[in-house]
């Protein structure tokens, strides 16, 4: 039975490298610069489809409002490669929820990738799973990846089964198995319902810094 999990992590791997040295074909515009027609929107009263608030779109970029919470794609994705470009302030904070249950939060309900200034002096003490890139309270992620603030970074996440592997302007920050990272419990030592969710939406998580998007597609691997 180990040689056979062996060898199913083995295939997953080789997965996993093909498709993140894969070029555009068959990725699905989420964001091109248009508008949030491909967007619903959970603020504080409920999930608004249409007439989205918190988020504006400004010479074809997306960026996050005050008032800006979870922004997720109607329909939900279970394996799949994600790809954006994004842009932090100082001091910005934000994530990519994935195979996230709404309502819920993405962090604990589903998985969320950091997008975080690793750089401010205010996150200089947190745990090396809360940085940018990390799978939040279960997989660290590589640091020193990031471009100067004010510059567009690139991230692509792909998600198969237990798989998940992070790419962050062309490095590999994160690339894990969620089940055999917390075979002895999450590293945050919290309870996270939705780890293990086979599917679920896609999250822009806000948290109200202006954190700045363009360029988002996806592309489903079944």
């Amino acid at each position: 039975m180990k040689r056979v999990h062996l060898v199913l992590t083995s295939l997953s791997l080789l997965v996993l490298s093909a498709l993140a040295s894969a070029g555009e074909e068959d990725f699905v515009k989420l964001f091109d610069g248009g508008d949030l027609s491909a967007w619903h929107h959970e603020g504080a009263d409920g999930i608004q489809t249409e007439n989205i608030t918190g988020y504006v779109v400004e010479d074809g970029i997306l960026r996050c409002g005050p008032g800006g919470k979870y922004l997720l794609t109607p329909d939900k994705y279970e394996d799949f490669v994600f790809r954006l470009d994004y842009r932090l302030p100082e001091g910005g904070n934000n994530g990519v929820g994935i195979r996230t249950t709404i309502p819920g939060n993405p962090a604990f309900d589903g998985m969320e990738i950091q997008l975080l200034d690793d750089t401010a002096e205010k996150y200089n003490a947190l745990a090396d799973y809360q940085y940018n890139g990390s799978v939040y309270g279960i997989l660290p992620a590589k640091r020193g990846h990031l471009k100067p603030l004010g510059e567009w970074n690139e991230m692509e996440i792909t998600a198969i089964g237990s798989k998940v592997k992070v790419v962050l302007n062309g490095t590999t920050i994160v690339d894990g198995d969620i089940v055999e990272a917390t075979k002895n419990g999450p590293l945050d030592k919290r309870e996270h319902p939705g780890l293990l969710n086979e599917t679920g939406h896609i999250v822009l998580c806000g948290h109200g810094d202006p954190v700045e998007f363009r360029n988002i597609r996806v592309k489903r691997i079944k």
